[in-house]
């Protein structure tokens, strides 16, 4: 049984026992169980349930394994013929789950 979920703009595809990286959820500590109710789409072996937008009653648990840095992206700007050039770099926020359960 797979779902997708919407999380932080974003959608991502789970199953129970995957570990997924998401943007950071502020309510969420670390050990903690968060429920994820954005389901747009629950799948079974030989049957799926799409949602209009989201599936009525379907949720998705999770644990919350850590709050971190996700690795480092350089941002670089240049303008030609002009000697412009800009370097920045970017670190996003991320929180990362084990999915445990789906609640169909």
């Amino acid at each position: 049984m797979y779902a997708i979920i919407r999380s932080g703009g974003k959608q991502y595809r789970v199953e129970e026992g995957l570990n997924l990286v998401v943007e950071k959820l502020n309510e969420a500590e670390i050990g903690q169980e968060v429920v994820l109710s954005d389901v747009l789409l629950l799948a079974d072996a030989d049957k799926a349930t799409v949602g209009k937008p989201l599936v009525e009653g379907a949720s998705v648990v999770a644990k919350v394994i850590s709050q971190k840095r996700a690795p480092k992206i350089l941002v670089f700007k240049r303008k030609p013929k002009k000697g412009y050039k800009k370097l920045q770099g970017h670190r996003q926020y991320v929180t990362e789950l084990k999915i445990t359960k789906i609640n169909a």
